[in-house]
């Protein structure tokens, strides 16, 4: 475990001293750096993703036993008592269940998250409400995760983010190139799901610091984020339908082309006047000046 942590984390810390704060030895810290990991833990690894993306596709409502099913389906066969140790190891726990109840008071103790648009997608001005949510593309070897947020107001997709992995490192990615290019003034409302990337310390930590205001939709309650709902199915209808990425450099490239060649640029909006996002924004600063 401490090994594994200094591994992480090894670009943060000066090795040699981490080792003799953390009373272990600095040889056996390289030797588990350098172990060649075997076939089976490979395996755990890109089965771990897999079991993490259903879990959360069906809103923590899939045990073990469903998702060992839903893995059948896609020609992965893993027992239900696989999935269960490597949801496990992920804190992964089923709605419903005794130790879902036991992990949730543990980790949340009652913290509210406020629900402010309650369904109500509707903005005065841009950079007023931004929506936020994660989905993912699959390539040959691994699957692409992509989290964008978009302006309720102009419906452009402001800042996005891939990684190969679901960590909160993600969001923050993505937030803060949206950050970068609107500048937004404080009172930013940024509404997503109760996913732990999203409700994370250091996620929300960074919120306060730019003057942001967190939001969130209920638990398994995919109303409440409506729009980005229908972002991702448009972009996996236009985008992804019967094609393969061989690679996730390949996948990325034609994510960029998506969203900010064609969706942000071209594609039109019947909420917006049959404009896309940038023909409106557009329009309406010529309007206000």
């Amino acid at each position: 475990m401490r090994f594994q942590y200094l591994k992480e984390n090894q670009e943060r810390y000066n090795i040699r001293k981490a080792c003799k704060n953390l009373k272990v030895s600095r040889t056996g810290y390289y030797a588990h750096i350098n172990k060649k990991r075997t076939k089976l833990e490979i395996e755990d690894e890109l089965l771990s993703a897999r079991i993490e993306h259903i879990f959360y596709e069906h809103k923590g409502c899939y045990g073990a036993k469903r998702i060992s099913e839903s893995l059948k389906r896609e020609d992965l066969h893993a027992s239900r008592r696989r999935v269960g140790k490597l949801m496990k190891k992920k804190g992964l726990y089923a709605k419903r269940t005794r130790y879902y109840y036991k992990n949730y008071l543990k980790k949340a103790k009652n913290e509210e998250r406020p629900n402010l648009l309650n369904q109500i997608f509707k903005a005065k001005k841009k950079n007023e409400i931004w929506l936020g949510d994660i989905s993912y593309i699959q390539t040959k070897h691994v699957y692409l995760y992509l989290v964008a947020f978009i302006d309720v107001y102009t419906r452009r997709v402001v800042g996005w983010s891939t990684a190969t992995t679901l960590k909160e490192d993600l969001v923050m990615q993505g937030f803060l190139q949206a950050y970068g290019r609107e500048k937004p003034k404080e009172g930013l409302i940024v509404h997503t799901d109760q996913g732990s990337q999203f409700t994370g310390k250091s996620f929300r930590s960074m919120l306060q610091k730019y003057g942001s205001v967190t939001s969130n939709s209920r638990r398994g309650n995919p109303y409440d984020n409506a729009m980005m709902e229908s972002f991702y199915r448009k972009l996996k209808t236009e985008l992804l339908q019967e094609k393969a990425f061989e690679t996730t450099e390949e996948a990325q490239q034609e994510i960029f082309k998506y969203i900010e060649l064609y969706y942000n640029k071209k594609r039109m909006h019947s909420a917006l006047g049959y404009l896309s996002p940038a023909e409106y924004d557009k329009a309406q600063n010529v309007s206000q000046n």
